[in-house]
């Protein structure tokens, strides 16, 4: 059936596309939606999507009664583990950014360990890399067997649970070290029909895209709708709005950022925003201007009083000073209200943490996701949000009474309280100065403006308005645009290369175990170049070493530097082709299914790529490592790809670092047992010679691929 006509919503403009939902919800705050995704979950009978920035295993997946009464285990990961063992045919997906190091001290730091290696078979656990360079995966979608869907701003993690009532002290509201925390406000919406399977769809590109892997074909099953929430909205569309950063061939989506300016364009007295981020320049000068040419609109913004680190202040709270500053260059200040939420009792207070991500349009649109009103948002991050138009009465007087309800939650007052206090004032912004009860207030956010906030560079890393584009001299290599993958493998090949310089200097000042001791490699191989049999040692060292996942490049460093330059190429060759031979073996005998049971689905990446481009994705693999030596080589083996392909590739792939290692193997072991400056340099030098030399090489034989296939 095709979806109502609508005034606003545009599918290819400023949404991805429009479906009709039977029921919709807004949960206000974790405490209700972690409760309805754990009712849901326990109906659920064939499939699940889990999506989000941030998962912890130890979350407790509990309601606003902060307990759990239904017999499963609490914790997010125990709990689902006892499903899927209730009901072996469940399928799990588990789908996580894999995070920056900047987040590592707010994260599980181990998720891998904790989300797949303990779970059962049912459960498949991903960490999503499939960015740009400085991107995130910010979407938080939940999917149950197709049939509804979850979706807003509330990641299954911690620090996030509170109940609507927003406690001064609530015992309830702790971590998991069992320190209190900040009251803390989100948003989530859920939806059935075929708006939860639009969404079904977009999970499982995500999964596909990440985890490389088609999960099973769409299938809606049974109605696994939590009984406990009551329908928001009936028969209503639903849009479905994206942002995608450009990757690879694939051009980036801003349809989050296209709606947020279009609904703008049709407000006509009153728009209301919660948002953890206000920064967009652009956003707040549109706003401004559509309020020059609407004298009666007024904008009522909730955000947070305070950034909750340096980096943050840093980075956006310097924004909303500008962002606030937009509304009064232009005149229209009067009509705006930035507002946070505060709770007090018994002279004490405690200001409520905003996280949500909502705006309504009079009572025209409902907006509920995860996108921010920030740069990175509008085009660096994957973000996803919901917009519920009205299209008759009954749907305006329901989103007016969503709007209310949130408003009231932070006033300590009812919805019905807030509709008669703005039908007595003419208006919602009017009201709000009397409402205040039981604690609650809503107060002005005050910015110290004693001096002109500057445009940092730390900002324009933080949020930016598109991916962090590569270096110039890349493009010598691999063209005008090269894939954000290629991008990413790049920046860890340097960030490898700097970690090893920082080991080797460790070396000096720590005691590292003696396998790892360049002296200890030197005597070792010297003995062996004074036996007998030394080729053949040298070659059962090189074995040996790979099927411990020893470093191959250190082995090949030792042999140059014992064997010189033109005997310690040739015992280096072979040794790595013959370490190669015997983990490719290796990877064919023990197979895909038991290799992935370790590595997870991050397997099929490599996988995939090796399978579908055979010579040239070895090549690759081996010159822009994606995984240490030995995992390439049972990934190989295991996807029973071509022998002679994966040899040529890894001749192909080797032979520049061969070349570059066996000529300055003696240089790489002074720099490891006497690291000068002068050292030090030459070592560096080799290291970006090695990497230009690998990507010359990559982009010739691309290129003589690309004539053959023309």
């Amino acid at each position: 059936m095709d979806p109502t006509p609508s005034l606003l919503i545009r599918p290819g403009h400023n949404a991805w596309r429009t479906e009709r939902a039977g029921r919709a919800a807004v949960l206000i705050d974790a405490g209700r939606y972690f409760g309805a995704v754990r009712e849901a979950l326990l109906n659920a009978r064939e499939s699940v999507f889990i999506i989000g920035w941030d998962i912890d295993s130890r979350t407790r997946l509990v309601g606003e009664e902060g307990q759990a009464d239904d017999g499963f285990p609490e914790s997010f990961i125990d709990f689902l583990s006892a499903i899927v063992k209730r009901r072996p045919e469940l399928l799990v997906h588990v789908l996580v950014w894999d995070y920056s190091i900047l987040y590592a001290s707010e994260r599980e730091l181990f998720p891998t360990a904790a989300l797949h290696w303990r779970t059962p078979k049912g459960i498949r656990f991903c960490l999503d890399d499939d960015l740009p360079l400085g991107a995130a995966q910010h979407q938080k979608i939940v999917v149950i067997d197709d049939a509804i869907a979850f979706s807003g701003g509330l990641d299954l993690t911690t620090r996030r649970w509170d109940t609507r009532e927003h406690r001064l002290d609530d015992p309830r509201r702790v971590d998991l070290a069992g320190i209190p925390y900040a009251p803390f406000h989100d948003v989530q919406a859920i939806v059935d029909g075929q708006a939860a399977a639009a969404l079904a769809k977009l999970a499982r590109r995500r999964w596909t895209r990440s985890a490389c892997e088609r999960p099973p074909p769409l299938r809606t099953t049974g109605d696994p709708w939590p009984q406990s929430i009551e329908p928001d909205l009936i028969d209503i569309d639903v849009a479905i709005a994206r942002t995608v950063p450009a990757l690879d061939d694939e051009n980036e989506i801003r349809e989050v950022e296209a709606l947020f300016f279009d609904m703008v364009d049709r407000a006509e007295r009153c728009i209301y925003i919660e948002n953890q981020y206000l920064t967009s320049k652009r956003f707040a000068e549109h706003l401004a201007r559509r309020m020059t040419e609407r004298r009666e609109l007024e904008v009522i913004l909730i955000t947070p009083k305070h950034a909750h680190s340096w980096l943050e202040e840093q980075i956006m709270q310097a924004g909303l000073g500008r962002f606030m500053q937009i509304f009064a260059d232009k005149g229209v200040s009067e009509r705006v209200q930035f507002f946070y939420p505060t709770v007090s009792e018994n002279g004490r207070s405690m200001n409520t943490m905003v996280h949500s991500k909502v705006m309504i349009v009079d009572d025209r649109v409902l907006r509920v996701g995860s996108a921010n009103l920030n740069n990175r948002s509008f085009g660096v991050d994957t973000e996803c949000d919901l917009a519920f138009e009205a299209m008759n009465e009954d749907h305006r007087q329901r989103i007016l009474c969503l709007r209310d309800r949130l408003v009231g939650h932070f006033c300590g007052v009812s919805e019905t309280e807030v509709a008669a206090a703005a039908a007595q004032s003419g208006s919602l912004f009017k009201a709000l100065e009397s409402l205040a009860r039981n604690g609650h207030s809503l107060k002005p956010v005050e910015l110290d403006h004693a001096a002109p906030v500057q445009i940092t560079a730390l900002e324009e890393f933080g949020d930016p308005e598109r991916p962090i584009a590569a270096p110039e001299f890349t493009k010598t290599f691999v063209g005008e645009r090269p894939p954000a993958r290629r991008l990413r493998r790049f920046a860890k090949v340097i960030a490898i290369g700097l970690f090893i310089v920082l080991l080797m200097l460790a070396w000096r000042m720590t005691p590292l175990a003696a396998l790892t001791n360049p002296h200890t490699i030197r005597e070792w191989f010297a003995d062996i170049a004074a036996a007998s049999g030394a080729p053949v040692i040298v070659l059962a060292v090189f074995v040996v070493g790979g099927l411990l996942v020893f470093p191959v490049t250190l082995l090949i460093a030792a042999t140059a530097a014992t064997f010189g330059p033109w005997l310690g190429f040739a015992y280096a060759a072979l040794g790595a082709a013959a370490s190669a031979i015997v983990t490719y073996g290796v990877g064919a005998l023990i197979g895909r299914q038991t290799l992935e049971n370790v590595l997870g689905p991050r397997l099929n990446r490599i996988r995939r790529a090796i399978t579908r481009h055979g010579v040239l994705a070895i090549a690759t693999v081996r010159m822009v490592p994606v995984a240490p030596f030995t995992v390439v080589n049972l990934a190989a083996g295991a996807s029973r790809i071509s022998f002679t392909d994966y040899m040529l590739g890894t001749i192909l792939g080797m032979l520049p670092g061969l070349v570059l290692m066996s000529a300055l193997g003696h240089q790489i072991f002074n720099v490891l047992t006497a690291p000068t400056p002068l050292n030090v340099s030459l070592f560096i030098l080799a290291v970006v010679a090695w990497i230009a030399a690998s990507l010359g090489i990559q982009a010739l034989v691309t290129r003589s691929r690309r004539r053959r296939t023309w």
